[in-house]
């Protein structure tokens, strides 16, 4: 697996590009010919897997998604028309004719004899499923509806009248109300905009359309965040769903007055959401549907778009350019050119059920800057830094309960999470863990990372529902109701816990009520390559032993109060980031205070190189469940932690 810890790298794009322009991009030494190059080469090599007259697209591999196969070839076609779509509005024409007309052809096969049929086996090969009958086939609508108005001038207007009729037809029963009550009543108001556009069935079309606003305008809980649904699920969905379809909508609409509503609030989620990502092109691997990748550039790139960002255009490119080339060096196109289910490579401990061969192509979002032309600032201004490069940051993340943390010494951002819930109640590696990284990944159930647990029989507990507590300008808390491996509450059990950050030092704070005198409990800290340097005390000489570990980063966990003396190490199997990791390991038990029982550690993961011992960068005092911290450069954190009330936000001086 290459290296993904570090910013630079040898490994090169799977397919011929250009040279490279420093002088324009010092950072990644990319334009917009690149991307151009990239579009490309993502969309010849699905090009042998179409069936006869290209309305499916059917990629290798051994895993189809729940929809069954036929549903992954209309994915495989859908997924990658909106890249051909995009790569042919932003050249106005004169770009992927010949693939124009490949699509053109899908198009009048695939909605010929629609079938509810899920396998590629048998009746007509090239036949779409219906919408009605394979749900699956609404989200597909969507990447259709909206390359057909991206390419209205050469595709839609030049199909012949029955074929449009079909289409219609075809992406009609999309109007009707989503069957899944999240980001997917988007999907109607996409298609809606189109059909509206071309003046078929208007009303209905905008009745769709006023129905999905009026939806996630339940979901919109401020500072540029929707939760997906009705629950507490923030992740990559807001950048490439819940801001994505309306904006781009509005934008093509001309609609002004939904463009200002829509707008503010893209910019609002941008001026957090852009410094999640690391110094070396990483997004954060943090929430469902990962596989998608790039896709997190969709945002930035509509920001800029549409005049509604906070960044400079060059930090815009520099930011684009830096996450798709991370993926394409790391290993993300397969041999044959084909973007795997995974992140560097497959993985499929990341996947969901939906996930089928043609998900990846998802990612074909994130070229939406080709919609930029050729002389827009974003493509021609000078590459600029990104967030995470100029400065340390401790921010939460508005009204969802995530902490924001990021150094600038290492460009290494990581991400707290004391509020955003998995869409299912069942535990969930990339919702359940307190922390995440752009250079590590979460672990499996069976040994999980940056977890706290109590010890029932043997097994730990699994973290429920995170229900923010309170917050302060560099540290939040949340309460959860631990549950045994089975599923079952722990009833009359609670944990209140709280993490404060300074620097690239983590204080980790878990009080835990209700529990039996004496009940075990176990804190994970970070799950590193096994190759890197797990430093758990002092050293003789105060510093890292023999400098920088071998894969760039060091990882650390010291006990404060409440857990015994000495750390030990876990393996933690595979994560998306590394075939082999470790994490240290703290125990402790509860005691008979009624008021609870606290527990306290330090934590730190760098990719400094000889980083000092985590417990010289800060000291903990804990008086009764107050804990007052003394960073190392002489600001101060008093973390209140009451599992009764509500504290209000701490101050930091």
């Amino acid at each position: 697996m290459p290296d993904p810890t570090t910013s630079a790298t040898t490994a090169s794009a799977p397919f011929p590009l250009p040279p490279e322009d420093h002088r324009r991009s010092p950072y990644t030494g990319w334009t917009r010919a690149h991307w151009e190059a990239a579009a490309d080469a993502l969309l010849d090599a699905t090009t042998p897997y179409a069936s006869p007259r290209h309305a499916l697209i059917a990629l290798p591999g051994a895993r189809p998604s729940s929809s069954g196969p036929r549903s992954d070839g209309l994915e495989g076609f859908a997924r990658t028309f909106l890249l051909a779509a995009l790569r042919t509005a932003g050249s106005n024409g004169r770009a992927s004719r010949d693939r124009l007309a490949r699509y053109a052809e899908g198009l009048a096969a695939g909605t010929r004899n629609p079938t509810t049929e899920r396998h590629l086996t048998s009746g007509n090969p090239d036949s779409w499923p219906g919408i009605a009958a394979v749900r699956q086939a609404r989200v597909e609508a969507a990447s259709i509806a909206l390359g057909l108005r991206l390419t209205r001038p050469w595709l839609w207007d030049t199909l012949d009248d029955r074929v449009r009729a079909r289409l219609a037809d075809w992406l009609l029963p999309a109007l009707t109300p989503s069957p899944v009550d999240n980001n997917w009543w988007l999907f109607g108001l996409t298609v809606g905009g189109f059909l509206r556009d071309a003046g078929i069935e208007p009303v209905r079309a905008q009745a769709a359309i006023d129905r999905a606003l009026t939806r996630i305008e339940d979901w919109y809980l401020g500072d540029g965040w929707y939760s997906d649904g009705d629950n507490r699920a923030f992740d990559h969905y807001n950048a490439w769903a819940l801001h994505f379809y309306p904006v781009l909508h509005a934008h093509l609409a001309a609609d002004a007055p939904l463009l200002a509503t829509h707008g503010h609030r893209l910019r609002a989620h941008l001026a957090h959401y852009t410094r999640l990502f690391d110094a070396n092109g990483a997004p954060l691997p943090f929430g469902r549907s990962l596989t998608y990748r790039f896709a997190a550039t969709a945002a930035p790139w509509l920001g800029a778009l549409t005049g509604h960002t906070p960044l400079a255009p060059g930090a815009t490119r520099r930011l684009a350019s830096g996450t798709l080339r991370h993926f394409l060096d790391r290993g993300a196109v397969t041999g044959n050119g084909l973007l795997s289910l995974g992140w560097y490579g497959p993985y499929a401990p990341m996947l969901q059920t939906y996930s089928g061969p043609a998900s990846p192509y998802w990612a074909s979002k994130g070229f939406l800057g080709l919609l930029l032309p050729p002389g827009h600032p974003a493509w021609t201004a000078t590459e600029e830094p990104l967030p995470a490069e100029t400065k340390d940051t401790a921010e939460p993340l508005g009204p969802t309960g995530l902490l924001l943390h990021s150094t600038a010494s290492d460009g290494l951002v990581r991400l707290h999470n004391h509020g955003s819930n998995a869409i299912h109640p069942a535990p969930d590696p990339y919702y359940a863990r307190y922390a995440y990284s752009t250079r590590t990944g979460p672990t499996g159930e069976d040994a999980p990372d940056n977890h706290f647990a109590l010890l029932i029989d043997g097994r730990p507990t699994t973290r429920g529902p995170a229900t923010p507590h309170s917050r302060g300008t560099d540290w939040a808390a949340s309460t959860h109701t631990p549950r045994t491996a089975d599923g079952t509450e722990l009833p009359g059990v609670q944990v209140l816990s709280a993490t404060a950050v300074h620097g690239r030092t983590e204080l980790r704070a878990h009080l835990v009520t209700g529990a039996p005198p004496g009940t075990p409990v176990r804190q994970t800290g970070w799950a590193a390559p096994a190759n890197s340097r797990p430093i758990n005390g002092p050293t003789p000489n105060g510093r890292t032993p023999n400098g920088p570990t071998a894969r760039g980063l060091t990882v650390q966990l010291h006990p404060v109060h409440g857990y015994e003396s000495t750390p030990r190490q876990t393996p933690t199997g595979s994560t998306l980031a590394a075939p082999d990791t470790h994490a240290a390991v703290l125990e402790g038990v509860t005691t008979s205070d009624p008021r609870g029982t606290l527990f306290v550690a330090l934590a730190s993961l760098t990719g400094e190189p000889a980083p000092a011992p985590v417990h010289t960068l800060a000291t903990a005092t804990v008086t009764g469940h107050t804990i007052h911290i003394a960073w190392q450069d002489g600001t101060t954190t008093r973390l209140p932690l009451n599992a009764h009330q509500r504290q209000a936000p701490g101050r930091s001086g």
